[in-house]
């Protein structure tokens, strides 16, 4: 109980200075919760308004794949060069020291393999995630996929319902298949779904015409890597993405498969944050591979 033997009348109200009532910095954000704001600033810089997201959640589907078979010797030694950290929860918890203080970005759902039909997923108790601090839900959503497209919004429309009672923003997986194509119409399509279902973010791919895919789009997005690319183009991709609107991007491959993955990072971050241009940052990466 606080002291009640000097109280002093409160007189300093600023009546000369209105309330500042200045919209969140984050596309889309405005409205929402302190917790879920507070979640996406630890991911996205306030200083910028962008991520450098590092992928290493393939495994969850792909097991010990290139560049991931130890993750202490893989992941942790560049994952200090990262805003963010997307993983599986048994990897955070078996591999990622708590000492690295970095966000994380959950894998949040599961359920098949490269050795089966991919998309049959379901989703994690969200009270893990709260147990993992997880600052982000990932989900994914197989737009497109007839066996699969109606469970995986709903497993995203579940995720958001989840999240919302924790305070814990959602980010939507836009899933490519062989039947759907790798274009503006479609990642359009599926980003917008994403948003319209409660994403808070998007994850999709860049593409032709991506501009129409950021303007459509109310929430922010940030790009995958996909397949390792060399360097130079990776770092392309990721400064078309930045350029033509994308406010991140969450790499794995180009990153932890490169031949000098912590330069290699470091670079990506330099496009992201620092807006170097592709040709900037492969000299920055070569200076730092050398070193």
């Amino acid at each position: 109980m606080a002291d009640l033997d000097d109280i002093r009348e409160g007189k300093d109200f600023g009546l000369d200075k209105p309330l500042e009532t200045s919209g969140f910095y984050l596309k889309g954000c405005d409205h929402l919760d302190w917790g879920i704001k507070d979640r996406l600033s630890r991911i996205f810089r306030p200083d910028t308004g962008r991520t450098v997201m590092l992928a290493f959640d393939h495994g969850f589907i792909m097991g010990p794949t290139s560049g991931l078979e130890r993750i202490d010797l893989n992941i942790v030694p560049i994952a200090k060069y990262a805003d963010c950290l997307m993983a599986a929860r048994g990897i955070i918890r078996s591999s990622i020291p708590p000492l690295l203080q970095k966000p994380i970005c959950l894998r949040s759902d599961a359920g098949s393999s490269i050795l089966t039909e991919l998309n049959h997923n379901v989703v994690l108790d969200v009270t893990d995630a709260a147990r993992l601090n997880a600052s982000a839900l990932a989900i994914m959503v197989a737009i497109g996929d007839s066996a699969t497209e109606a469970k995986t919004v709903a497993n995203l429309y579940k995720a958001v319902d989840e999240g919302q009672k924790f305070g814990i923003p959602v980010m939507g997986v836009t899933a490519v298949g062989k039947d759907m194509a790798r274009d503006a119409k479609y990642f359009s399509l599926a980003s917008r779904i994403c948003a319209e279902n409660g994403a808070n973010v998007v994850k999709t791919y860049y593409c032709e015409g991506f501009e129409k895919v950021t303007a459509s789009c109310p929430v922010p997005i940030v790009i995958a890597g996909g397949k390792k690319l060399p360097e130079l183009e990776a770092l392309e991709l990721a400064y078309r993405a930045i350029d033509q609107g994308a406010a991140g991007v969450d790499m794995g491959r180009n990153v932890f498969q490169s031949e000098a993955p912590a330069a290699m990072i470091q670079a990506v971050s330099g496009v992201v944050h620092d807006n170097l241009k592709p040709d900037q940052a492969f000299d920055l990466f070569q200076t730092l591979k050398a070193s």
